[in-house]
């Protein structure tokens, strides 16, 4: 099983991945930024966002499934996913391998996804890089939130601006109660 948990930017995907390891230690965290870093390191991406490369996409997915096959533990997963094309191609390949996917989406308001960018660091030696990088995590505020309508209809949406133990109280329970918390 996968616990896909989506959302902006600044929304706690990691923190609230963070709180679901601490009390479901069989589960692996899987953050597909890697493949992205791995790619960007061999290609050239034409958008800047490695997520409109094809091979991204494919990679992500195959890795996710390999994981549960592999070693047949609940994987987590904090990534930004919002393209609709991108996700139906993503969730498919999951759920083709036979992969119980729960999808999870932090509802965070811009005032909160703005303090939380501006209180993060990117890139601790290079304010330049930094600033940059916190430009366009703020640039894709508008998106996220445009695409709630797009996502498939079985996600689940959270209040981000709960604590991390409250979220995790609500996905191990929408997930199936898979734990004691």
């Amino acid at each position: 099983m996968i616990v896909w948990v989506n959302g902006a930017f600044g929304s706690g995907k990691s923190t609230l991945v963070d709180e679901l390891r601490s009390r479901w230690p069989e589960a692996l965290v899987y953050d597909p930024e890697m493949v992205g870093y791995v790619l960007r390191e061999i290609v050239t991406v034409p958008t800047g966002d490695f997520q409109d490369l094809r091979l991204w996409r494919r990679q992500v997915a195959h890795l996710a499934v390999g994981l549960v096959e592999e070693y047949h533990r609940p994987v987590l997963v904090p990534m930004t996913l919002v393209n609709p094309g991108y996700v139906e191609e993503i969730f498919d390949a999951l759920k083709d391998a036979g992969i119980v996917v729960h999808h999870f989406f932090l509802k965070v308001s811009e005032e909160v996804l703005v303090k939380r960018i501006n209180g993060r660091s990117f890139a601790p030696d290079d304010p330049e890089q930094d600033e940059r990088i916190r430009r366009w995590c703020k640039d894709k505020i508008g998106p996220c939130t445009a695409a709630v309508d797009t996502l498939p209809s079985d996600t689940v949406f959270l209040d981000g601006e709960l604590t991390p133990k409250e979220l995790a109280d609500n996905v191990l329970a929408h997930a199936g109660g898979l734990i004691a918390g």
